[in-house]
This record gives structure tokens, sequence and C-alpha cells, in this order.
């Protein structure tokens, strides 16, 4: 592998000397800037051997670097030759200060524009310009233009979302969102997240993994009217009556000459997360960027009952799925028999495979034995799984993309005999997750706010965990979707009725063990407070599979905890009981039963 790394930068490095280049960036990301990247657009895979999900590498005349983050520093040395890149961290070396350290005035920086955002070319050019160097944008990359064996677009058709599924026709949308463009003061809008467009046609697609989308690019104009940019061999029979009056679609290739006649319009473009290439082109061309953000990513957010209803079903069958595994895994850790990482990821899916509207994990499963669990993104396909052991801690966070929904659960589950200690942080995270899913709080409220609630627990006792508490889930699409959070950061986005997102409080002891509770939940008009003097909101559980209260010590919890526990184990067994039968439903029943 070293040989063939070694002939692609080298390959690199003759595009860079046929460029006047002095260096080279290589982001993860591609054209779409999505967190999922299809295998025909792993660039920096191609290039270095790394497979994680973040990163990006520097290609300079006589050696390069690859940036990481703290998921990957193992598994960087175990994939990436060093001889050949250098180590170096995703956040702790901000990487173009690095590289112009690297530098002299008067240098070149190569960058495919179409891999970046507008937001970071504006500030890497910035701070280029300061050191006198030229930031040089390529029209062909150069692995693109050396990458043999390039894996093909995916050629699956598109799939027509049905209305009734979507709540709202393609219309409806197109011109509720059409007129969010204009009182931006734009005249159309550019669609660049691939969940958005797809929601708003009411359509799905295969092209992206754990993504139920079609790669393309839309432009929405502000009386609802749309242009889509996309493979026209993947347009189904029937796709014209399904989206209504006023779409066109154009071949992906026809993108740029579009954008070129844009003279004179206000183009509203979000510059942190549209590439740099389509709003730069616009702009070239006489078009006025407003800089705002997806006018689609709010509307979307917040779930009409149609969609809701979809989640909610989903929900109770993917708890049968996981329930139903997890009284597998019992039986079979009772028997002392064991298993390796993978083939309990594996053995997952398959419960989740026998239900016909099951497409996808909407995830990479994380299947976590031991002290790997305490790697909070931990996946064993990045290394050889590691077996279970006995007396210890297997967390499993999975999800599942339905035709009628998208799922999101973790669970933690003792493995034998676990210590007083593990006990302890366990229920330190119950008590967080349970202070998040019961809290009510006023209309404009945002995660950040709330993010605290979770964490109180371990606060107290002097522990905490480095991720967010909680993230948006879509509809049959991104199972990480924005604007709401729950977390630390700064956050402006309140939660609205109709919202999704997950409580996933956590504990993470280094080498040792690993702790995730998480359920999905969907804000909604607290009723009890319905005559209250503010408008009130609350949360609802999605998520309907038992929590293991063998990890539980009781007496760190008060009543209250005690009942909400016991309320939702007897919903989860009234909700699941009846599609469960045999070994499986005695199971049930067990862990259900009231603490």
């Amino acid at each position: 592998m070293t040989s063939v790394t070694a002939q692609r930068l080298h390959a690199v490095r003759t595009e860079m000397l046929n460029h006047s280049l002095d260096a080279f960036i290589v982001p993860r990301a591609d054209e779409y800037l999505g967190e999922y990247v299809p295998a025909r657009n792993e660039r920096l895979l191609w290039l270095s051997g790394f497979t994680g999900s973040a990163g990006m590498a520097i290609v300079l005349k006589e050696s390069a670097a690859i940036f990481i983050d703290g998921r990957y520093t193992v598994q960087v040395k175990q994939q990436v030759d060093a001889t050949l890149f250098e180590y170096q961290s995703l956040h702790d070396t901000p990487q173009i200060p690095w590289l112009i350290a690297q530098l002299s005035e008067g240098d070149r920086i190569g960058y495919d524009p179409r891999l970046h955002t507008l937001s970071w070319q504006q500030q890497a050019l910035a701070q280029c310009q300061r050191a006198g160097i030229a930031l040089v944008p390529v029209t062909q990359n150069p692995i693109d233009l050396h990458w043999q064996e390039r894996p093909a677009a995916s050629s699956t058709a598109i799939t027509l979302f049905s209305e009734q599924s979507a709540g709202l026709s393609s219309l409806e949308k197109r011109r509720q969102i059409g007129q969010e463009v204009a009182g931006s003061g734009a005249d159309v809008s550019l669609i660049s997240a691939l969940d958005s467009f797809c929601w708003l046609l009411n359509i799905r697609g295969s092209d992206v993994p754990r993504l139920p989308v079609v790669l393309g690019t839309a432009l929405l104009y502000k009386n609802g009217d749309m242009t889509l940019f996309t493979d026209l061999a993947k347009l189904p029979e029937g796709i014209v009556e399904h989206v209504g009056a006023g779409v066109e679609f154009r071949a992906e290739t026809e993108l740029a000459a579009a954008l070129e006649q844009l003279a004179g319009v206000k183009l509203l473009a979000d510059p942190d997360s549209a590439n740099a290439w389509m709003q730069l082109t616009a702009q070239e061309a006489g078009a006025k960027l407003i800089a705002g953000q997806d006018p689609v990513a709010l509307p979307k957010a917040q779930k009409n009952p149609a969609e809701l209803a979809g989640l909610t079903a989903c929900h109770v069958r993917d708890g049968v799925a996981v329930s139903r595994f997890l009284a597998w895994l019992d039986s079979e850790v009772a028997a002392k028999r064991l298993y390796d990482e993978g083939t309990l990821a594996d053995k997952l899916e398959s419960f989740r495979l026998e239900d016909p509207l099951y497409r996808e994990p909407s995830f990479d499963t994380i299947s976590a034995a031991g002290a790997n669990a305490a790697m909070c993104h931990y996946n064993h396909n990045n290394g050889t799984p590691a077996m279970m052991t006995m007396d210890s801690i297997y967390l499993v966070d999975s999800g599942a993309q339905y035709l009628d929904g998208t799922t999101d659960v973790t669970r933690t589950i003792a493995i034998g005999e676990v210590t007083d200690e593990q006990r302890k942080m366990v229920t330190l995270v119950l008590k967080g997750h349970i202070a998040l899913d019961q809290a009510r709080f006023p209309k404009g409220t945002t995660g950040q706010q709330l993010d605290g609630f979770a964490r109180q627990y371990l606060w107290q006792h002097g522990f905490d965990y480095d991720h967010g508490t909680g993230h948006g889930v879509g509809h049959f699409l991104s199972v990480h979707e924005g604007p709401q959070r729950i977390a630390k950061n700064s956050n402006a986005v309140p939660l609205l009725p109709g919202m999704v997102v997950s409580n996933e409080p956590g504990y993470y002891r280094a080498d040792a063990f690993g702790i995730r509770i998480e359920n999905l939940i969907a804000v909604q008009t607290c009723q009890a407070l319905a005559s209250a003097e503010r408008e009130i909101y609350e949360f609802h559980a999605l998520t309907l599979i038992p929590i293991d209260t063998r990890l539980i010590d009781k007496q760190l919890l008060t009543d209250a905890e005690t009942q909400w526990l016991n309320a939702y184990h007897q919903r989860v067994r009234e909700t699941l009981s009846p599609l469960m039968q045999g070994a499986e439903l005695n199971w049930l029943l067990k862990v259900t039963e009231a603490i």
C-alpha cells in the first residue's frame, strides 16, 4: 500500500508542478459538503488510505501532512504511512496558518473550490493575502485526473416519496419556501443541501450511503418554481406529475452555465454550507450574493402530523427489532457465548432487515465492547473488531432508515457482573437523560439553554462528556439534521413543535468503559400547562426500547426519577408486547418490570 500511496502523491505533485503550485489541499469533503461521501468522491481515502469520516491532507513539494481529530489518533497510524504523511490535529492545528508557516512569500496554494465552503475560502484567502501567498483555485482536481479505477456513480432511479407520507405536496412546500426567499430580499435561492431539495420535491434516492438522497443542486425561485440539476437518467416515470407545476430538470453538467446566467439576480446562499465554486461562479457572472441560512432547513425540521405519524410508527417497529436483539444478546451471554463487535452489529441489523420498510442503517453502527466504548464515535470497521468479555459493559448506538422515518438509539448493556462504580456512572447519566426528557420550557428556548439539564448530575460529581447532548433527526432523511441542536456551544435556533432531537448524555472513562443512553424525542406543546401565561413546550419520547436496569443504582434515583423509569418501561411493555412472542416476549416482560 505504501508504494501505491507514494505513486499517488507523486501524481498529485506532478500536477502541482504543471500549475506552479507549492501546495495542494485535499479535504475529506466532496462537492456536496454533506456528512456522508459516496465511494466515488472519497478523494482523501484515495490519496492517503485513511477511512475516517473527517480529515484533511496537505501535499507539499517534498512532504505531506494529514490532519485528523481525536477519534482517529490510533486509526491514522494503522492506515496512513508515517514516512509519507506527518500526523497533525485537525482541531488543535489550524491548517492554513500551519501551511503558511511551511511556505514563503510568493508561493501558491492550490485548492478545489468545489470541496470547500465559501466561508472557508474567504477566511483562507484573507490569511494567505496577509502572508503574501496566493490561494489558487484549480479547475480540475489532480486526484480526479489520476484516479484510474474510480467507482461509478450510483445509477439507482429516484424514488417518489408519497404526498400522503410527506404531509404536503411539493408545490405547497415550494411556494411556502419561495415566500421565505422573497422575504430575505432574494430572487432565487441556491439549495445545495441534498436533503433540502429532496424534501422540497418529495423524492428520495440511493446516491449516498446512510442518507436516502439524490446527488444534485437546485435553484428555488421566489415564486416557488425550481430547477434541479441532477443525473437525468435517474428520473423515474411520473416524476413531472409527482412534483407538480413549476419544476424543471436539467443535467448536472448544465449547472455552471445556469449560474453564469444569473447576472443582476439576488442569490440567497449559505456561505457556511454551499460550496465556494457555485457562489463565486454566480458572483463573477454579476449575481448579488445574499448570505443566509438554507431556507428549507427550519421548515423541514418542524415535522408535520404526517411526518410525525411515520416517525412514531417506525419507532415502534424499530423498538421491536432492537429489543429482539437485546433479548438474543442476553440469552447468548447467559450461555457464555460471546461475539465480536462486527458480528453483533450484523446480528442487530438482521432483525431490522425483517421489516419490509427497512432500507439501510442511518449511520455506521457503533458496536463497542469494553474499553472501546470510551471512544464515543468508535467504529469497529476501522480495525479488527474486538471480542466481548464477561463482566464488562457493551455499548451499541445504531439507527435505521425506514420508508416512513429515521431512528437513532443507544443502549448500554451489562455483560455479566458490573462494578458499583459503573452503576453509579450509568445512573448519573440516566438522571440527566430523565431531566432533559421531563423538561418544560417556554417558547423561544434553545437547545443550548437546556443542555445543562442533561449534564447537571455528572457535573455535581466532577464529570462531563465532550459531545453534544442532542442533534436533530430527519424524516427518512438525515439522522443528523439541523438547524436545532442541544449542546454547550452557541445555537440561537429555538426548539419548536414538531422538531425531533436526540437525548443522549453519556460518560467515557478512557481505557475502561463508555456509557450513553439515547432516545429520540419530539418537541410538542405542553397540554398540562395549556392555560399558562406563556406558551410552554415539552418533549415526547419516540424511542421505545428497554433501559438496562442491571446497570442502575436505585439508591441514587429520586422517587420521581424511579417513577419516570417505571412509567417509561410500562409504555415500552404496552406498546411492544403485542408485537413480540415466546422467549422474546418473556424477556421484554422481565426487563420492563418496575424497580
